[in-house]
């Protein structure tokens, strides 16, 4: 085997444990400290360091415990609506504020006529708070949909347009659109949630 392949594998593996410590959300945490983990196997079995290769092993059956954990957790999921000046709500918005105007640069807190507001609970915490401007065609435009960082794991994406499609039909809604996103991995979420991108770069979804 050539020398730079055990190197690159234990740099590579460095890395993907460096990043997990970094991120903020146990899937993502998880995953990829399994990788690292097994970059890390790999290495140690290049250059015949058994205490590598042995630690590195438990890790990665500690990771594959809690990823089926997380994967096969029965969590409750509940609809909450808001009229938009209740205390806990302001609290919300003025907690996550920074983060909010990373994916919603454009959000303002200001209640409107023909609003559609809701948080989505998760087991009881809220995950996920979602506002849009429903118009006399059906159309739906979201104002906010924020997800909690530690929430990023696509359930409560699929909680609100899957399981809650009904909830949403009934307010009138024919259609979602998003006018613009501002951030990479949102659009991505987009995708998975059954959006399409239209050539004016905004995001729709037919209910």
């Amino acid at each position: 085997m050539p020398e730079f392949i055990p190197q690159a594998l234990g740099y590579l593996a460095t890395l993907m444990l460096a990043i997990s410590l970094m991120v903020n959300n146990d899937l993502r945490f998880r995953w990829l400290n399994t990788l690292g983990c097994l970059c890390f196997i790999l290495y140690g079995l290049s250059i015949g360091a058994f205490p590598v290769i042995l630690t590195n092993t438990l890790l990665l059956l500690i990771n594959l415990f809690y990823l089926v954990k997380i994967y096969t957790a029965q969590e409750v999921f509940d609809l909450l609506e808001f009229k938009g000046e209740e205390t806990l709500v302001k609290k919300f918005l003025s907690f996550y504020q920074k983060d909010i105007q990373v994916y919603f640069p454009a959000f303002k807190q200001e209640i409107t006529d023909n609003d559609i507001r809701f948080v989505v609970l998760r087991d009881l915490v809220i995950a996920n708070m979602f506002i849009a401007h429903l118009s006399a065609d059906g159309t739906a435009t979201v104002k906010l949909n924020y997800t909690v960082a530690k929430y990023r794991d696509y359930k409560v994406g699929k909680f609100i347009f899957d399981k809650e499609k009904n909830f949403l039909v009934s307010k009138g809604v024919k259609r979602i659109q998003y006018t613009e996103v501002a951030h990479k991995g949102h659009a991505l979420f987009l995708v998975k949630m059954g959006f399409t991108r239209q050539d004016n770069g905004s995001y729709l979804k037919v209910l």
